[in-house]
């Protein structure tokens, strides 16, 4: 594929400086592209060093003063980026397929240019949207809705009565409406409490690869719109993640706490259940929450405390074999003293 630089501009709604008519065969890193190739220099890092590129052209900030080299001027350089990507790599386009080795219940109902790969299996009244694509292994239980333009990867679980919005993409081995972990105690024993409610995941939510979504006791579990998660997140009963949040890997989050907006829980950590985390929450790798967070807070640690007071936490530890000498010190001096 050959595309120019003044179409790649325009794609990206970009201001070129260079020959419109140079043809650009594909994307690739900074430090291995090639001259008939574009790539991006959206820091100071890479801005610095433009001139050591070999690519044929470079997408920047739009404030980028002039180089030797084509330039594709954008406001953010990493989503058009992207954009240009997805120009040489475009998604393939589902077509009307149901495979003879799938096994579809009774009552299913589809849109145009489906594609049930081999293996599929699907329960009884279901609906899929237009241009859905569901992948080899992929199961679908009772009685699950499922919007237009989602794709699911293999060995996907979905269990009865869940709702995928539109514009969803899930990716291999997810479990969408698992039991919830609930037990209610009884004496040594363990007595397991039904979850009967569902897993409501809205429009344009990317759920990774190994996640486990629990289906709600009562009502839903409710992934929002444009919620973004990594792989191997567990997302138990109950739990509410708020629009545009972020969930990088082996985040956990327990039952019936809730996440606002535009939040982003960094790899590995963890949130007890029953609270409520505000809108613009910062949570740090590993962190362990045990409380509610306001709104706009940054917090580090286990337990979780702000950011600043975690950093300087952070470089007194590292003392503290020397601090606990030099006490044990000053307490045998102390006594000494007392003693006369």
């Amino acid at each position: 594929m050959r595309i120019s630089l003044k179409e790649i501009a325009d794609a990206v709604d970009g201001r070129l400086n260079g020959d419109p008519d140079m043809r650009i065969e594909g994307v690739s890193p900074f430090e291995s592209a090639g001259p008939d190739q574009i790539t991006m220099a959206g820091t100071p890092k890479f801005l610095k060093r433009i001139s050591d590129t070999q690519a044929g052209a470079v997408i920047v900030p739009m404030k980028c003063e002039a180089a030797e080299k084509p330039l594709v001027r954008v406001k953010n350089p990493q989503v058009a980026f992207a954009r240009v990507v997805e120009l040489f790599h475009p998604r393939p386009v589902p077509e009307d397929f149901i495979s003879p080795r799938a096994h579809i219940g009774d009552h299913f109902s589809a849109g145009e240019k489906v594609t049930v790969s081999h293996g599929v299996v699907i329960g009884d009244r279901v609906s899929v949207g237009d241009r859905v694509r569901l992948h080899p292994g992929v199961v679908i239980g009772d009685g699950v809705i499922i919007g237009s333009d989602v794709e699911i990867y293999p060995n996907v679980t979905i269990r009865d009565k869940c709702c995928i919005g539109s514009r969803v993409i899930i990716h291999a081995g997810a479990v969408i409406g698992s039991d919830g972990f609930g037990f209610a105690p009884d004496g040594e024993r363990y007595h397991k409490i039904p979850h009967t409610g569902i897993v409501r995941i809205d429009d344009d939510v990317e759920i990774g690869a190994l996640n486990a979504i629990d289906r709600a006791t009562f009502g839903e579990t409710r992934i929002q719109k444009g919620v973004k998660t990594d792989n191997l997140v567990h997302i138990a009963h109950n739990v509410t993640i708020g629009e545009n949040t972020v969930l990088v890997a082996q985040v956990g989050i327990s039952g019936s706490t809730t996440i606002g907006r535009h939040a982003i829980l960094a790899g590995q950590a963890g949130v007890s259940g029953h609270l409520n985390i505000g809108n613009n929450v910062t949570i740090g790798p590993q962190a362990g929450v045990a409380k509610s967070i306001p709104d706009d807070s940054i917090m580090s640690g286990s337990p979780e405390m702000p950011h600043s007071r975690w950093l300087r936490v952070q470089t007194v530890v590292p003392r503290l074999p020397e601090m606990k000498k030099q006490i044990a010190e000053l307490e045998r001096r102390l006594k000494a003293l007392e003693d006369k």
